[in-house]
């Protein structure tokens, strides 16, 4: 079974800067390659990835052009090939373009048999990488397998390496005479998981300092030069249309910039543990977990303008301030990264992870399946209009949630739960 073993890399200073200068290339790479593919496709045109492959070894040849050819090679054809696959699994024209100051620097490295890893110490291990040498990175554990593939990439300011590795672990099949219960799971804003058999698991990844923290260091960055210089007002009045101009970001701004990068790095990297001990836990104690099927980036999309129909150039409110407290507070819980860790978990431990439809999850009472928007009081109270059953908000639309997987399943006949479907009275 492939899985992942991430590390933090030890560079030294000349292996910091080869690192950064290879990632320009591979970004150059991508943006040359995705631009010409969307020129061909304007033309009607095909471009695949054997033609571009050809073209980069012209490439290299060119004196102008030497600069290509200081990444290692099989890295900037893995790059093509990466950009081959996106393009044909979302299509040309919706794959992005690679921004120096949006995206994440990283690079791939394919050829995992002629990677040698050894551990130097207690602690630290070493892998010798193509035109870096030996790299040492911290060895918190055993590789257990072989390599296939590392990915080297920059995070919070360090560079990390992540190998693929094939551990030779057998995927477990989900077995449908497991005697582990199971469980349907609720995410909420509030509390992060609510489950069926009224447990609540959350965590508070940010305490209130940290928080007045960020928020007095963004006050400051707002102050100091960024990279966008706003136009002056004689410039506006010249032309409206006039938009933000880049300009090097002070020496300031980086350093507060930075400072707040280090302690959202602290709360992502609680919310992942979190995310990973929990989903953990639940793969190994339950044979059936179902998830509602949210559309998360829908969901934190920004609020839509509201134009004014009475006054051109003007806008209604549109509560995009509650919005933005909306989407922060959805994105903070990690809905999306739960899922893709849960269904990782789930490959050695059998258990079978099922989505369903989320409509009315939360207004249907799982008592008597009486639905209504009335039956939810508050964000923690459910009182059933209906029958009177009063309950979790959150335990009864997990329990509702557990019944819809049933019945996809076929596992067990859900009890009084109504059609998944079906309107709200």
């Amino acid at each position: 079974m492939l899985t992942g073993r991430v590390f933090v890399l030890r560079v030294t200073p000349d292996q910091d800067a080869a690192l950064a200068q290879f990632s320009g290339v591979c970004r150059a790479v991508w943006n040359t390659g995705l631009a010409q593919r969307r020129m061909a496709r304007q033309d009607h045109r095909w471009v695949n990835y054997p033609q571009q492959c050809k073209e980069l070894a012209d490439v290299k040849t060119d004196p102008e052009l030497a600069w290509v050819g200081d990444a290692p090679g099989h890295v900037l054809q893995q790059t093509l090939k990466d950009l081959d696959a996106a393009c044909r699994s979302v299509g040309t024209w919706k794959v992005h373009f690679r921004s120096k100051f949006r995206w994440s620097a990283s690079m791939r490295f394919p050829e995992g048999k002629r990677m040698r890893v050894q551990r130097v110490s207690k602690r630290w291990g070493q892998v010798n990488l193509p035109k870096l040498g030996a790299v040492k990175f911290r060895m918190t554990r055993e590789l257990d397998g072989s390599i296939r593939s590392a990915t080297v990439r920059r995070v919070d300011g360090h560079w990390q390496i992540s190998f693929l590795v094939e551990d030779g672990v057998l995927e477990i099949a989900p077995p449908y005479s497991d005697l582990r219960p199971p469980v349907g799971v609720d995410r909420g804003v509030k509390v992060a998981l609510g489950l069926s058999d009224g447990r609540m698991l959350d965590q508070q990844f940010t305490s209130r300092r940290e928080q007045d923290r960020v928020a007095g260091l963004q006050r400051r960055r707002a102050r100091q030069q960024g990279p966008r210089a706003k136009p002056s007002k004689q410039q506006q009045r010249q032309d409206p249309k006039v938009r933000c101009r880049r300009q090097e970001p002070s020496q300031r701004y980086l350093r507060t910039r930075a400072r707040i990068a280090v302690v959202h790095a602290k709360q992502r990297r609680r919310r992942d543990d979190f995310l990973t001990k929990t989903a953990r836990t639940l793969a190994r104690e339950h044979s059936l977990i179902v998830l509602e099927n949210l559309n998360t980036k829908g969901m934190t999309s920004r609020a839509a303008a509201k134009p004014d129909p009475d006054q051109v150039g003007h806008h209604l409110p549109n509560r995009a301030a509650a919005k933005s407290g909306l989407n922060r507070a959805i994105l903070g819980k990690g809905w999306g990264k739960f899922v893709l860790v849960l269904a990782h978990q789930a490959r050695s431990t059998g258990a079978q992870v099922v989505v369903v439809p989320p409509a009315f999850t939360s207004q249907r009472c799982h008592q008597c399946g009486h639905t209504s928007k009335d039956n939810r009081e508050s964000q923690a109270v459910f009182h059933c209009t209906g029958c009177g059953h009063t309950a979790n908000a959150d335990v009864n639309a997990a329990r509702n949630i557990l019944a819809a997987g049933h019945a996809v399943t076929g596992r067990v006949r859900p009890e009084q739960s109504g059609s998944v479907n079906h309107q709200a009275a």
